[in-house]
C-alpha cells in the first residue's frame, strides 16, 4: 500500500522556521515529482514547492513566488524523504500542508499528482 506521510507541522510565531517531512512508503518515490502544496478552507489547493528525479546528479526545484528564498525543499532518495525547510515564516504562510507524489514530470497542478499525504496544519502567528 503506497502511503505519504506528513510531519513536522505546528504553531511558530512569525518569523520563525519549521521543517516539515514525508515519508513515503510502499515503492520506491526516486523517479517520480515530489511536490507540497497547501489549503486554507475555502480556497484551492495551492502550490508551494517541488523537486523532480535527478538528471544524473542533479535536482530541479521550483517555488510558487511568495515562498522563494524563504522555503527549501530537499529529498533523500536512500530514507524514500522529503523535506520542506520553511524559514521567516508569516501569518499568511497558515494552512494545511500537503505532500504529494507525480509519476511524472515537474506540474504545479494538483490535479497530476497521484498520492497524497493526510496533511499537517502550519499556524504562524503574528
Amino acid at each position: 500500500q503506497v502511503q505519504l506521510v506528513e510531519s513536522g507541522g505546528g504553531l511558530v510565531q512569525a518569523g520563525g522556521s519549521l521543517r516539515l517531512s514525508c515519508a513515503a512508503s510502499g515503492r520506491s518515490f526516486s523517479t517520480d515529482t515530489m511536490g507540497w502544496f497547501r489549503q486554507v478552507p475555502g480556497n484551492e489547493r495551492e502550490f508551494v514547492a517541488a523537486i523532480t528525479r535527478s538528471t544524473g546528479r542533479t535536482y530541479y526545484s521550483y517555488y510558487t513566488d511568495s515562498v522563494r528564498g524563504r522555503f527549501l525543499i530537499s529529498r533523500d532518495n536512500a530514507k524514500n524523504t522529503v523535506f520542506l525547510q520553511m524559514n521567516s515564516l508569516k501569518p499568511e504562510d497558515t494552512a494545511v500542508y500537503y505532500c504529494a507524489a507525480r509519476m511524472g514530470p515537474y506540474s504545479r497542478s494538483y490535479s497530476l499528482y497521484n498520492y497524497w499525504g493526510q496533511g499537517t496544519q502550519v499556524t504562524v502567528s503574528s
